[in-house]
């Protein structure tokens, strides 16, 4: 019986894509699909105008990265998404819920529907760590102050 590959070996990714069908291509429309979701949207949208303005391009590119690096494990995202939310005062727990939600419909309308729980998969995990690092110690003393609802494939 023949070793398995040296995932050391120079030239080969440590880490993989979540799954083959994902490339950048499908990254993109997930990404640029749903922030025209949530630009569109009556109280997500006024949000993220006020902090991204004029640098729409520019967030866009970033959020493609990473999802990039999310899905692909590309590694292309250096950002510090705790340090970017932490700086938000006006976002409360129950936008993530509209900012998930959002995201599970975009997924599902971009993506066959195995890539789609993998994309909201990874997405409620994300919203959960930015919620606990931002929220958590405003409820000090009441751990579980907030509990991001799963979507019914989790």
């Amino acid at each position: 019986m023949s070793q398995p590959a040296d995932p050391s070996a120079p030239g080969r990714p440590l880490r993989h894509p979540v799954h083959e069908d994902v490339d950048e291509a499908m990254v993109r429309r997930v990404v640029l699909a749903f922030y025209a979701r949530v630009r569109a949207d009556p109280t997500l949208g006024p949000i993220f105008d006020a902090e991204i303005q004029d640098g729409w391009d520019h967030h866009l590119a970033k959020m493609c990265d990473f999802w990039s690096s999310v899905m692909l494990m590309t590694g292309r995202y250096k950002g510090k998404p705790m340090v970017a939310h932490l700086r938000l005062k006006d976002v409360r727990p129950d936008h993530f819920e509209q900012w998930l939600t959002l995201f599970r419909e975009t997924a599902r309308a971009e993506c066959p529907r195995h890539i789609a729980q993998m994309f909201i998969d990874r997405a409620e995990r994300i919203a959960e760590s930015l919620q606990l690092g931002m929220f958590f110690r405003t409820h000090a003393g009441q751990a579980g102050a907030f509990r991001p609802p799963r979507s019914e494939a989790s």
